[in-house]
């Protein structure tokens, strides 16, 4: 089976990033994308960050009818700061009959040489890359493991939905209806 992982701190998650892993089930092959949640990303600051099963429960009410994604907590139960070679390890050992294809931005492949083990990632993997503005993939866009997508750019980032909500903007439509109540139920963001 191949699987699409896209791991993200998903804080919160939005529309954007469900139609980014549905662009990636219809034109690229894949037959499930797996929500990764991160408890923390090592190369992001963790100001404003939600706790790790509030985000989770969001990726769950985000995607609850739909059965091709899946929300995965794998993460939460790995040493502090999690990498994404460690979680590839484990995957790939519970899940051998498994084909695993990374998804991240071209900002994400930009910076790569800056991920543990990032040739061990390549040599396991491929990696799906999706455009993202002022971004060219830097050295590896040419990698034999990476794959440009020419998925829709999507100007919408979680950092500009949490200003939004930070300042009283309704933003019910960036988001997916569970998680926007969710988030007003719990006065996240504010």
């Amino acid at each position: 089976m191949q699987i699409g992982l896209f791991f993200g701190s998903f804080n919160p998650i939005h529309q954007g990033h469900l139609m980014l892993a549905n662009y990636m089930l219809e034109y690229a092959g894949l037959q499930e994308v797996w929500f990764i949640v991160s408890p923390q990303n090592p190369l992001k600051d963790k100001k404003n960050l939600l706790a790790e099963q509030d985000r989770f429960d969001m990726v769950t009410k985000a995607i609850d009818e739909f059965p091709r994604f899946r929300a995965i907590d794998i993460e939460f139960h790995m040493p502090k700061p999690s990498y994404t070679i460690d979680t590839l390890v484990r995957l790939t050992e519970r899940h051998p009959s498994h084909n695993f294809y990374l998804i991240c931005g071209m900002d994400a492949l930009q910076s790569f040489h800056k991920w543990k083990n990032y040739n061990q990632i390549l040599g396991s993997c491929n990696i799906l890359v999706y455009p993202r503005k002022d971004a060219d993939g830097g050295q590896f866009s040419e990698h034999p493991s990476v794959k440009i997508v020419d998925a829709p750019q999507l100007e919408v980032s979680s950092s500009f939905i949490r200003k939004a909500i930070s300042e009283s903007k309704n933003v019910q439509f960036f988001l997916p209806h569970g998680v926007y109540q969710y988030i007003i139920l719990k006065r996240f963001y504010l």
